[in-house]
């Protein structure tokens, strides 16, 4: 039996007798992680119910585990002093996540009945731009006068850090102001009556707090970082970013970006209802089909071409669906490329110089390959017709779903939101023309 199954039997099992301690002991010593998958395959009634059960600190950590939604319905079913108090034994950033999903009035009240200097941590980490590393930082940092000495940092290292998140050390001025980091290699093996000052590294990767986290995930990875220090505009250090958040952002946006490349939106399938999520769909969909008639306009405009030659409409979709799925696929590593840094919009004919050189090889073959199925099957016209369209089709789809992230990038719009469902209508009405304008230029050879 795998641990989800194990978990959610000994939920079932503390339900029906509140006094099993074999089912109370397995909850105890279950990842937090693993207790809010099982909560989220509760009815919210048992949900509130089994995480009562649990200590204080472990329903923190739960909590903080639990999607959007879970979390809303479970805070919701609580009483209010309970939450506040699960919150008091939270990390601020964590809380503040927590906080943030409420309405303006009840988390007003949470944060009244929370401990004030926890409260006011909150409400300054709120204060930050929602996506921003500000939201994302923890304000538990190891900051060390820059004058200490060796000892003095390794005594004020043993007295702050906590257990629960890996930690960077840190030296700075009388004003707080960032100043390098300090190795704790270098800290462990120099003489303990030595300087800071002269163990520090001043060249210190830092990020402003009013950073995007996408921004924030790309530091991190380029620089192999396992703590970022997070600093003000006046390069004052006002917390740090584990590696840990960071993967949790990577995942987030992947999921979005994902979404949002179908024309949809992640968040839909978590608090929306079926009449919003068509809503939300529907201004996307209502574009796309306007798009798609022109296809119906143009394949009525070359009728008579379709209706002397009708085996034009048997590679009709397969010309679409090729040339389809090649811009579909350039759309997807250009958005993929602006998010992870790899595709920079000012060097932007670097992705759209190699796609042009990707296209013509993919366009070649698949060029020659209908083309010699159209030969085959009608004649040497027929096969140059379906063969050139399906190079053009190609080609072209191919360098649209290049530029298209990247214009929307530069316009200031979402690509993954606005570029896949705009090359895919885009080039099925582009596909459609050319096939049928270049037959109709050559339909005294093809009849």
């Amino acid at each position: 039996m795998d641990t989800n199954a194990r978990l959610l039997r000994a939920a079932e099992e503390l339900l029906q007798n509140r006094d099993d301690p074999r089912a109370a002991q397995a909850l105890v010593e279950a990842h937090a992680a693993d207790i809010a998958h099982v909560l989220q395959q509760l009815p919210l009634a048992d949900r509130a119910t089994i995480f009562r059960s649990l200590r204080p600190d472990q329903a923190g950590d739960v909590l903080s585990e639990l999607d959007d939604a879970t979390l809303l319905e479970l805070v919701r079913s609580l009483d209010d002093v309970e939450v506040s108090m699960i919150l008091d034994r939270m990390p601020a950033e964590h809380a503040a996540d927590v906080v943030d999903e409420l309405s303006s009035e009840h988390a007003e009240k949470i944060l009244d009945l929370m401990k004030e200097e926890k409260s006011e941590e909150i409400q300054e980490i709120l204060e930050y731009p929602e996506d921003s590393a500000g939201r994302l930082m923890s304000q538990d940092v190891v900051a060390i006068r820059e004058t200490s000495t060796v000892e003095e940092a390794i005594q004020h290292i043993r007295k702050t850090v906590t257990e629960e998140r890996p930690f960077g050390v840190y030296a700075v001025d009388d004003h707080q102001h960032l100043i390098g980091r300090v190795p704790l290699r270098r800290l462990l093996l120099a003489d303990p009556r030595s300087l800071l000052l002269g163990i520090l590294e001043e060249d210190v990767v830092s990020v402003n707090a009013t950073m995007d986290r996408e921004e924030v995930a790309r530091v991190v990875a380029k620089y192999d970082l396992v703590t970022v220090p997070v600093v003000d505009d006046q390069n004052r250090l006002v917390g740090t970013i584990t590696v840990d958040d960071v993967m949790d952002v990577v995942q987030e946006e992947a999921s979005e970006d994902i979404f949002r490349m179908a024309g949809s939106d992640a968040a839909e399938l978590e608090r929306r209802s079926p009449r919003q999520v068509a809503m939300l769909r529907l201004p996307w969909v209502m574009l796309t089909l306007l798009i798609e008639m022109m296809a119906g306009v143009v394949i009525h405009y070359f009728d008579q071409t379709l209706g002397k030659v009708i085996l034009l409409a048997s590679f009709m979709p397969v010309i679409q669906a090729i040339s389809g799925n090649t811009g579909l696929q350039s759309v997807t590593m250009v958005v993929r490329g602006l998010a992870t840094g790899q595709v920079q919009l000012n060097r932007w004919w670097e992705p759209l110089w190699r796609q042009i050189q990707t296209s013509a090889i993919l366009g070649a073959v698949c060029g020659l390959a209908v083309g010699l199925i159209g030969l085959l099957w009608h004649s040497l016209t027929f096969g140059l017709v379906v063969a050139t369209s399906m190079f053009v089709s190609v080609n072209l789809s191919g360098c649209a779903g290049t530029a298209i992230p990247m214009l929307s990038k530069r316009l200031g719009f979402d690509p993954a939101l606005t570029a896949g469902p705009f090359e895919t209508a885009f080039q099925d009405v582009l596909g459609v023309t050319i096939f049928l304008s270049l037959a109709t230029a050559l339909l005294r050879w093809l009849v």
